[in-house]
C-alpha cells in the first residue's frame, strides 16, 4: 500500500486521545509518516500505551521499516503480552528475514485469550509456506474451534487447501463462505482462484468483476481478472484492464507485461520497452 500524498497537518493534539485519534485518521488515508509521529509521541510520554504501540507500529511495517518497528513492539509484549502487539511483532521479525523468532512469536500469541484471529492465520500462513501443511491444519483448526465463523481463518483454510492442490476443499469452503457474506471481496477473490485453477475462467471473471464492485481500487484483483479474460480469448477487454492496472499502479507493469505475453490469447512483443508503451498508450 503506497503512502497517500498528505493535506493540511491536523491542529497539534492537546490530549493523548486527540493523538491517537489523529494518528488512526492519518493511517486510514495513508499519511504514514504523520501516523508514525503522533503515535511516537505518545510512546515517548505513555509507554504503556496499547494503542499508541499499536498505531506506531502499523505506521512504521506500511513504510516497510521492518526493523524500526522490533524494538517498541519487544518494550510493549514485555510489559502486556497481547496476541495482536505479538502477531505485530512476529510480522516484523519476518520482515527482517528473523523466521524462527517469528514463528515464535505467533506460537505464544495463539495461546492468548481472548483468541485474535490474526495470529491463528499468520502462524498457519507460515507454516504452509514451509510446507509444514498437517501442522498448518491443525492452527487453523485450532483458530477454528476457538472462533467457529471466523471469515478470514475460514478463507486462509481455503488458501491452505489450494497448496495442497485440494480445490474441491477449497471451494467447498468458499461457496459457503460467500452465500454467507456476499459482499467480501476477499472472499469474492480466493473463489476466484480456485475456479480459474480448476479452469473455469468465465465463472471466475465473473466473480473478480463482482470484487472489483467490491474493491475498485483493488490492482492486482484487475490484473488476474485480465489474465482470465486474455485466457478466455476476451483480448480487448483484457488489454483494456491491463493498461487500468498500469495507469493505477505502475509498479505493477512487469507483472502486467507478464500476464499479456504468458495468455493463450495474448500478445509478443520483442521487447520490455515496446510492450510497455503498448500498455502505457505511447506506443
Amino acid at each position: 500500500m503506497a503512502p497517500k500524498r498528505q493535506g493540511l497537518a491536523p491542529a497539534r493534539p492537546r490530549t493523548i486521545q486527540e493523538a491517537l485519534h489523529q494518528a488512526s485518521a492519518a493511517l486510514r488515508e495513508g499519511g504514514f509518516e504523520l501516523a508514525e509521529r503522533l503515535a511516537d509521541g505518545v510512546v515517548r510520554s505513555a509507554p504503556g500505551n496499547v494503542t499508541a504501540v499499536r498505531l506506531l507500529a502499523h505506521a512504521l511495517l506500511l513504510q516497510g521499516r521492518y526493523a524500526d518497528a522490533i524494538p517498541p513492539l519487544q518494550r510493549a509484549t514485555r510489559r502486556n503480552p497481547d496476541p495482536e502487539l505479538e502477531a505485530l511483532l512476529a510480522r516484523a521479525f519476518n520482515g527482517v528475514g528473523r523466521e524462527d523468532e517469528a514463528l515464535t512469536q505467533l506460537q505464544r500469541a495463539v495461546t492468548r485469550r481472548p483468541p485474535f484471529p490474526l495470529a491463528f492465520l499468520q502462524l498457519g500462513e507460515m507454516l504452509g509456506d514451509r510446507g509444514r501443511f498437517p501442522e498448518a491444519m491443525a492452527v487453523f483448526d485450532a483458530g477454528l474451534a476457538a472462533m467457529p465463523r471466523e471469515p478470514s481463518l475460514r478463507v486462509g483454510l481455503a488458501y491452505l487447501h489450494l497448496r495442497r492442490q485440494d480445490h474441491a476443499g477449497a471451494r467447498a469452503i468458499l461457496q459457503e463462505l460467500l452465500a454467507e457474506t456476499p459482499r467480501r471481496h476477499d472472499v469474492h477473490v480466493a473463489l476466484a482462484r480456485t475456479l480459474a485453477l480448476e479452469g473455469d475462467q468465465a465463472a471466475a471473471s465473473d466473480l473478480y468483476e463482482r470484487a472489483l464492485t467490491i474493491g475498485p481500487d483493488d490492482p492486482l484483483t484487475r490484473l488476474a481478472l485480465a489474465k482470465c479474460l486474455l485466457e478466455q480469448g476476451r483480448r480487448a477487454a483484457g488489454e483494456a484492464h491491463l493498461r487500468a492496472v498500469v495507469r493505477a499502479a505502475p509498479q505493477l507493469l512487469g507483472a502486467a507485461i507478464t500476464t499479456l505475453s504468458s495468455a493463450p490469447h495474448g500478445r509478443l512483443f520483442l521487447n520490455a520497452s515496446t510492450a510497455a508503451a503498448f500498455l502505457t498508450g505511447r506506443g
